[in-house]
């Protein structure tokens, strides 16, 4: 959970499960693109001893070396996904994660028929690359983190009422019962049917819409993993300001034509302050002025059963760790209390009778202290869990140990009124 985590690599692998033909290989190091591909002989040995195990009737999901672990899925019987990661502290969850995250996304774009019966290999290769780019955005260091806890990331606007009010009015003009509003990546409000989404679609299409370049509007083709996997829909989005879209899941109509500048004037001009007080909500989630604890250096607020979160690592970004580092120790704190401390969450196939049956034996706080060995220096996570909510809090050196679950305790009801 350190430092040297920034220069671990990470490879993805996709191959037609049937050929071993590889499909693509992403890589990423220290949170950035890399160029760096594995050698063919690399990527043959380890789809080769998946599919020899797989004709043993024996299932290899992953394995370790000294420096490296390695994770393998296959899905339909057509896709077998590889990922081999080399940053510290990396989890067999977070990896497994990734991979169902990676086959959403080409899902998302490709549809789950030309993934499943693979006609022209060539021309799936072409077809793939259209999901580089989100692909790549779970490789790299994002700001986002439901690829990892599936869960929505979410923020807290202003004046959350009146942004809902106008939603619900624009979606009933436009004839769709499927509209967001979201900013970079983070859905700020939604119409009922949105939040009803599945898993993946519902973390997939908000984080799509923030790693696409800048446009003024889109009509953009998606197929639904979970809801409607082989019969396309339209993403429909329209940049209300700069970072701030409005999100449209639609059949054949409307037509983007018919969502003119009037349409949008009628509903969005009356709230231009609203809206642009929604901006810097992007990297802070929380709205200005929020009270927290001045030792709190970032927050991760789950909702299990809603499946929604917020993540911010900027309460006090003028302090160590950086940013990036927040973010980092967030994910490797999760995973750690994920599959070690906390039951799975609602929902999850994980989930075994006897688990349920010892619920009342799992804990229900957890923390971990680092640098205590030199006073003033380090910091401290606490994990809390209290119905369907999950805090987990990154707090400053100067925060005593016996204060942490009385200072997660008081930011949870504090935070629970927002989600």
């Amino acid at each position: 959970m350190g430092e040297e985590g920034t220069e671990g690599t990470v490879h993805l692998l996709c191959l037609a499960a049937s050929s071993g033909v590889p499909l693509f290989c992403r890589s990423s190091r220290g949170g950035a693109p890399a160029r760096q591909q594995l050698p063919f002989s690399v990527i043959g040995s380890l789809n080769g001893v998946h599919m020899f195990g797989q004709n043993l009737e024996v299932q290899l999901s992953s394995a370790k070396t000294e420096n490296t672990t390695v994770v393998w899925k296959s899905f339909h019987d057509s896709i077998t996904l590889i990922v081999l990661s080399s940053e510290e502290g990396t989890s067999e969850l977070r990896l497994e994660r990734l991979l169902q995250m990676v086959f959403g996304a080409m899902v998302l774009l490709v549809g789950l028929e030309e993934l499943t019966n693979i006609r022209n290999v060539e021309r799936l290769k072409k077809e793939l690359r259209a999901s580089y780019r989100l692909i790549d955005s779970f490789l790299g260091d994002s700001e986002l983190i439901g690829d990892l806890t599936q869960c929505v990331d979410c923020v807290v606007p202003p004046e959350g009422s009146l942004l809902q009010e106008a939603l619900s009015g624009f979606a009933e003009a436009a004839g769709t019962a499927f509209v967001s509003l979201v900013v970079s990546g983070r859905v700020v409000a939604a119409t009922e049917s949105w939040w009803r989404l599945g898993m993946p679609e519902a973390v997939l299409l908000p984080w799509l819409v923030g790693s696409l370049p800048p446009q003024a509007a889109r009509d953009y083709p998606v197929y639904l993993p979970h809801g409607s996997p082989t019969v396309p829909h339209r993403l429909l989005t329209l940049t209300l300001l700069p970072g701030l879209e409005l999100c449209l899941l639609c059949g054949p109509r409307p037509p983007l034509s018919q969502l003119d500048a009037q349409l949008l004037e009628r509903w969005w001009q009356p709230l231009l302050d609203p809206l642009r007080a929604c901006l810097p909500l992007g990297s802070r989630a929380l709205p200005a002025g929020f009270p927290l604890h001045t030792d709190i250096l970032g927050l991760l607020l789950l909702h299990l059963e809603l499946k929604r979160c917020l993540f911010t690592v900027e309460p006090s970004g003028d302090q160590e760790p950086s940013s990036e580092q927040r973010r980092r120790l967030f994910r490797s704190f999760y995973t750690l209390v994920t599959a070690t401390h906390f039951p799975p969450e609602a929902g999850q196939p994980e989930e075994k009778a006897e688990e349920v049956v010892h619920r009342a034996q799992v804990p229900r706080a957890c923390y971990l202290v680092s640098g205590a060995e030199e006073p003033g220096t380090g910091w401290r996570l606490v994990a809390l869990q209290l119905g369907p909510r999950r805090l987990l809090l990154l707090l400053s050196a100067q925060s005593p140990t016996h204060g942490l679950r009385g200072l997660a305790t008081h930011t949870l009801h504090a935070l629970t009124p927002l989600l």
